[in-house]
C-alpha cells in the first residue's frame, strides 16, 4: 500500500524530543546487530531475548517470572510463553507475513495464544470488544501498519503499543498482545529483524509508569503522546542493552 499524501504521523516528529529519541533507540538496535555474537549466532541470542522479554511481560501483569516454581507453572506466565512461541525461528517469520498483510488477523491470533485457558469463553478468543469506537481505531492502526505512515519505525512501534495498551481491544489478555505487536513493528520494519532487543525489562521494572505513560499516550496532548513516544523509544534503547549482555554472554 501506498503512503497517504498526508502522514498522520508525521506531526509526532515535530514534538519536543520524539525525534531524537527515535534515532537514539534505532542506533542502539543497529549496534547491538552488529556485536560478534550476533553476526551468525543470533538465532540463539534471539530465542534467549525472546524468553526473557516472555518472563518480563508475565511480570508486568503481576505474575510470576519463575520457570521452575514448584507451584506449578503459572497461567499468565504460560500465556507469554506461549505468544513467545509466535516470535521464534519460521513461527515469528510467518508471523511478520500476517502482520504486515492483515495486522488485525494476527492480532486475534496473539490473543488466542494469550488468553487461552480454562476460564475463558472460547468464542470471546480474538473477537475484539463490540464497544463503541474500538473496530474504527483497530482499523485506524492496521492502515498505518499496512503503509499508512513513513515515520520512523520506533514511532510507529510506539503508537502501536500505546493504541492496544490504552484500548485493550479484547478485555483480556492485552497487555501482553500489546507488547507482542511492539516487537512484530520491531522486526517487520528492520528495526530489530533478528528481534534482539528486550524491550520488555522496562516494563517490568516499574509497571505503575508503564501506566502513567499509557494513561498519558490516551489523553491525546501533546505532553502525553511525546512522553509516551520517548518512553518507549528509551525501552528500547534500554533493550537493546539486555541484548548486549546476551550478546556478551553468548560469545564467552
Amino acid at each position: 500500500m501506498n503512503s497517504p499524501a498526508v502522514d498522520p504521523l508525521a506531526p509526532l516528529l515535530a514534538l519536543p524530543g520524539v525525534a531524537e529519541a527515535a534515532e537514539t533507540a534505532r542506533e542502539a538496535l543497529a549496534k547491538v546487530h552488529r556485536h560478534p555474537a550476533n553476526r551468525r549466532g543470533w538465532p540463539t541470542t534471539s530465542a534467549e531475548s525472546v524468553l526473557r522479554g516472555a518472563r518480563a511481560s508475565a511480570g508486568v501483569e503481576g505474575a510470576s517470572v519463575r520457570l521452575d516454581s514448584d507451584s506449578g507453572p503459572d497461567e499468565v506466565l504460560s500465556a507469554t510463553l506461549r505468544v513467545a512461541g509466535e516470535l521464534t525461528g519460521e513461527s515469528l517469520d510467518r508471523a511478520v507475513g500476517v502482520w504486515t498483510r492483515s495486522p488485525l488477523q494476527e492480532l486475534a491470533h496473539l490473543h488466542l495464544l494469550a488468553a487461552s485457558g480454562p476460564d475463558v469463553d472460547p468464542e470471546s478468543l480474538g473477537r475484539p470488544r463490540p464497544d463503541a469506537g474500538v473496530a474504527e481505531r483497530l482499523q485506524g492502526l492496521a492502515e498505518l501498519v499496512t503503509g499508512g505512515t513513513r515515520v520512523p519505525a520506533p514511532v510507529l512501534a510506539a503508537v502501536v503499543l500505546g493504541e492496544l495498551s490504552g484500548l485493550e481491544p479484547f478485555g483480556s489478555a492485552d497487555g501482553i498482545v500489546a507488547r507482542a505487536a511492539f516487537r512484530l513493528v520491531a522486526v517487520s520494519t528492520g528495526l530489530d529483524p533478528h528481534c534482539l532487543g528486550v524491550p520488555e525489562v522496562t516494563f517490568y521494572r516499574d509497571p505503575q509508569a508503564l501506566r502513567s505513560a499509557v494513561d498519558g499516550y490516551m489523553t491525546g496532548t501533546e505532553d502525553g503522546v511525546a512522553s509516551w513516544i520517548i518512553y518507549c523509544c528509551k525501552a528500547l534503547d534500554a533493550g537493546a542493552v539486555e541484548a548486549t549482555s546476551i550478546a556478551e554472554a553468548a560469545g564467552t
